[in-house]
């Protein structure tokens, strides 16, 4: 119905900028003197936040079950929301040309469609302590909004760079302590976030303008209100056997056709 299949691998490639944000942030372990003891590397993945929330509580007791539980502090991160941003559109009718298949043609890229995608962070850890250091890592780094350049189209386009602005809209704070005193505690760090992104339709194909004619015409002058041709003007890039070719350095030959010639 819509044309030819195209696929940019735009949502993908978001997700996995993304996650680059925040692999490498680090937790610093130090004893009563302020002194560093150890060292650990958050680990993060992409996976929603109850799936981590029911992984920590299969060891609920710390005291009579000696099952592996996971180890915290870790990250993980999820799409929330894709939503159509209307304050971005710009006209329709804009495009980006490029170099196409063969000599006579170009490709040509409209203008992208703005979109919102929706992330959200969560950050798990057993101390309050290790979890402010992993959000204190993260926030000042977005003021008000971090953005990152990609290469959306880099096998078509590979000298397009979209700028993707990264912005905070909330902070959640949640300390999951249920049951006993010995029971796990986890404190959850929730941080929202909006990427402004723009999808790209498929690329489309057009054939070199090689000629233009306008014709002048005494409208309705003619027999039975016809129209008169007075002139037609004609324009050629000159020499022609350069249309097309990246490094086209032409001028252009214009011919005038008065009304009595064969021209039409």
């Amino acid at each position: 119905m819509f044309g030819t299949h195209f696929y940019h691998e735009k949502t993908r490639k978001c997700v996995a900028a993304f996650g680059r944000l925040f692999n490498n942030i680090y937790v610093v372990r130090t004893n009563s003197s302020g002194a560093g003891i150890s060292q650990l590397k958050v680990p993060l993945s992409y996976a929603p936040k109850i799936k981590y929330l029911d992984r920590i509580r299969e060891n609920a007791d710390l005291d009579t079950d000696m099952k592996v539980a996971l180890k915290l502090p870790r990250m993980s991160f999820e799409i929330t929301s894709i939503a159509y941003d209307t304050t971005r559109q710009l006209s329709k009718l804009n495009n980006i040309q490029g170099a196409g298949t063969a000599s006579s043609n170009r490709q040509k890229l409209f203008t992208g469609v703005p979109y919102v995608l929706g992330f959200q962070l969560n950050i798990y850890a057993k101390s309050q302590d290790d979890a402010l250091q992993i959000v204190e890592q993260i926030l000042p780094s977005f003021n008000p909004q971090y953005t990152l350049t990609m290469i959306p189209l880099k096998t078509d386009y590979p000298s397009y760079r979209e700028d993707i602005p990264i912005s905070i809209a909330a902070v959640g704070f949640q300390d999951d302590l249920e049951g006993e005193v010995g029971a796990r505690r986890t404190i959850i760090y929730n941080i929202d976030f909006e990427m402004r992104i723009q999808y790209h339709s498929g690329i489309a194909t057009s054939n070199v303008i090689r000629q233009s004619n306008a014709r002048i015409l005494n409208m309705n002058s003619g027999l039975a209100d016809s129209d008169v041709r007075l002139e037609t003007i004609q324009i050629n890039p000159n020499p022609l056997s350069t249309i097309g070719l990246a490094d086209s350095d032409f001028g252009f030959t214009t011919t005038f056709f008065d009304a009595d010639s064969d021209y039409r």
